[in-house]
């Protein structure tokens, strides 16, 4: 990605950011956060990834349910979504670990779990409260199970996805809606009620 595309991309995010707090009508858009429905079972992945990091899969002391979005924050997101998207070459666990689910951090490459790891890692190491970034599991359009990571903000509950270079809310984007970390306690997971279709099940993505 060069310098002229990273700026393009820093001036499309900075223009959604600005549209979304100058109108006071967009919550009836779709900006309204996600709605929870209760504890679920947690992705296998994730449980193999809390028995290696165990300190990552606490309670969180203190939870902070969103987290004020200005222009430095919004940077922050944008810079960290287009650095990792651009620095990971994705490949499927399979073909990296020779079995069908593994979650870790990533090196030079990964999949969409690892993707996530990594951007929620280097926001939190940049101040961002763990609480306010949640692993979320989702349907694609064609049923596929994919892993993004939803930021929790006073404007709306932002994704970060390695397959889109936009920061959107999460009714602005393709997928259906499974289930997340639970803004309480990291190593256990709560269920999405995603009322624009029908969730089958779940995912163990």
């Amino acid at each position: 990605m060069t310098i002229r595309n990273i700026g393009r991309i820093l001036t499309l995010s900075s223009t959604i950011l600005m549209g979304i707090m100058t109108s006071q009508s967009m919550a009836l858009a779709g900006l309204s956060p996600m709605k929870t429905i209760g504890l679920t079972s947690s992705p296998i992945g994730h449980v193999q990834f809390c028995k290696n990091y165990p300190s990552e899969c606490k309670t969180h002391q203190r939870p902070q349910s969103v987290v004020q979005i200005d222009e430095n924050s919004w940077r922050d997101l944008v810079q960290i979504n287009a650095h990792f998207n651009k620095s990971i070459e994705p490949v499927t666990d399979q073909d990296q670990y020779r079995t069908a689910e593994y979650w870790a951090y990533p090196g030079q490459r990964g999949d969409c779990e690892d993707y996530v790891l990594a951007k929620r890692k280097a926001l939190i190491n940049r101040g961002w409260p763990a609480s306010a970034l949640l692993i979320t599991v989702v349907r694609e359009p064609n049923g596929t199970g994919h892993a993004v990571l939803t930021v929790r903000t006073d404007k709306a509950e932002f994704i970060l996805d390695n397959q889109d270079p936009r920061i959107l809310p999460w009714k602005r984007t393709v997928y259906q809606y499974v289930k997340r970390q639970s803004a309480r306690h990291a190593g256990r997971w709560d269920s999405i009620r995603d009322l624009r279709a029908v969730v089958v099940g779940s995912v163990n993505n």
